[in-house]
């Protein structure tokens, strides 16, 4: 059984409203402290309580900012107020509880847990504007990586902890940010954190969700004897170089070292691939102009989401919808290797949609400004009541779709009702349109 600083059955106070709360079992600890279950009527949160050497005053200020500004959303497991004891020097703080659900990331690198490439995508895009929220409101969060990251395997949906360190743009703070997912100005020397920081370590935490590697982990990370300090000075901070840089292949991945990575990366669409080349080339040299914003990602990643399909043996991949229209065909699925069948599209202004059997249309795909959400959908895929060989596009709005075949002519598509999936037929929605590709 764990045993820490505090004990099942201690009572610690919260500093404005005063309430007591019971400390039940401890849930685990990090560097800067413990997490325990928290307890009041019956209602549980977590309850961290930093260690002597890290409840310093400069903490306690930072942890005052984070509570002050509030969360940007319900994504971050945000501090809501600090709490102190009676009988235990120190302070520590009350958040969210974690539901089971969600894992960490470590899980997925590991394989304990395996999520599809839809949840991975749909949680890659939670992230990226998650951030983006965050940045919005003038804070940096200093330590993005693995380890502050969960997400439900099965949904895609994402849960951010560890934001008692986040602060005010440019500011100084209780930390640089975690090693290997620190900007290389930072482990210079040369930089506090800030947003730009933030951006090169949410541009490795993605490529480590989605690629299962570290970008800067190739030939020259494998010919290191010594992981030491000044190797990983060298690897991350002085002479970084991205694993897939396309003018210097001196630290290519090693095969039977690196093999997730020369797995991964061939089966992602160009378009990724050239953001993840610019984010570790251009963003490596320029923090202040090379970096890819977050919403960049975001719009990439839901247009990575959106080109997922299915192969006859059931295993997931993508298309390059830069293909479209110049006869090149999906090519041979990565798990069985047999040719790949295209399901029906829909363009929707320049994104692309596959519509599989299970597919789901958003707002957020025919207009970036829509809120990037999975929970509400305006359209789906469905399989006709009375003969299951066929398929169409279903009304799940309020107001009707006016709908015009390639041939000209025109039906109005009621909610609840469903449109037959024909190449051509162009579909007016309301505020957008788009056509059926077959």
């Amino acid at each position: 059984m764990l045993t820490g600083m505090l004990s099942a059955g201690d009572e610690v106070r919260a500093r404005i409203s005063e309430a007591p709360y019971k400390v039940g079992r401890m849930l685990g600890s990090g560097g800067q402290g413990e997490v325990y279950e928290g307890t009041l009527e019956g209602s549980a949160l977590a309850l961290k309580w930093y260690y002597p050497h890290t409840a310093t005053d400069q903490q306690r200020a930072i942890l005052a900012t984070v509570i002050e500004a509030g969360a940007p959303d319900g994504r971050f497991l945000w501090p809501i107020e600090m709490v102190s004891s009676a009988s235990v020097q120190g302070f520590g703080y009350l958040m969210p509880l974690r539901a089971p659900r969600f894992r960490g990331i470590p899980d997925v690198a590991t394989r304990r847990v395996k999520p599809s490439f839809q949840a991975l995508t749909t949680a890659s895009v939670h992230l990226a504007d998650a951030f983006l929220q965050l940045h919005a409101k003038g804070l940096c969060y200093r330590d993005i990586s693995d380890k502050n990251v969960f997400l439900d395997p099965t949904t895609g949906e994402i849960l951010i902890c560890d934001n008692d360190n986040v602060g005010l743009d440019q500011t100084a703070g209780a930390i640089d940010g975690t090693p290997r997912f620190m900007a290389p100005e930072i482990v210079r020397g040369e930089s506090v954190p800030s947003t730009q920081t933030d951006l090169f370590s949410l541009a490795v935490l993605l490529f480590l969700m989605l690629l299962n590697h570290h970008p800067l982990d190739g030939a020259r990370e494998a010919q290191i004897h010594c992981f030491d300090l000044p190797a990983m000075t060298r690897l991350y901070g002085t002479e970084p170089l991205f694993i897939f840089d396309p003018s210097d292949a001196s630290n290519a991945p090693v095969r039977g070292l690196h093999d997730n990575a020369l797995a991964f990366w061939p089966l992602y669409p160009s378009f990724l691939r050239d953001l993840f080349t610019r984010a570790f080339t251009m963003g490596l040299a320029d923090a202040s102009h090379g970096r890819v914003r977050e919403s960049t990602w975001r719009s990439a990643l839901s247009r990575l989401r959106d080109v997922i399909f299915y192969c006859a043996c059931g295993a997931e991949n993508f298309y390059d919808d830069a293909h479209e229209g110049v006869g090149t065909g999906p090519g041979d699925c990565w798990s069985c290797h047999r040719p790949l069948q295209l399901p029906p599209r829909i363009r929707m202004g320049r994104a692309v949609v596959m519509l599989n059997h299970d597919a789901r249309l958003f707002q957020h795909q025919a207009d970036p400004a829509a809120t990037y959400q999975f929970a509400v959908a305006f359209a789906e895929v469905d399989r006709h009541p009375t003969d299951s060989s066929l398929w169409g596009l279903k009304n799940l709005g309020g107001e009707p779709w006016t709908a015009v075949t390639s041939d000209g002519r025109t039906r109005q598509v009621e909610p609840g009702r469903s449109l037959a999936l024909i190449s051509g037929t162009q579909i007016h929605f309301g505020k957008f349109d788009g056509e059926i590709l077959v």
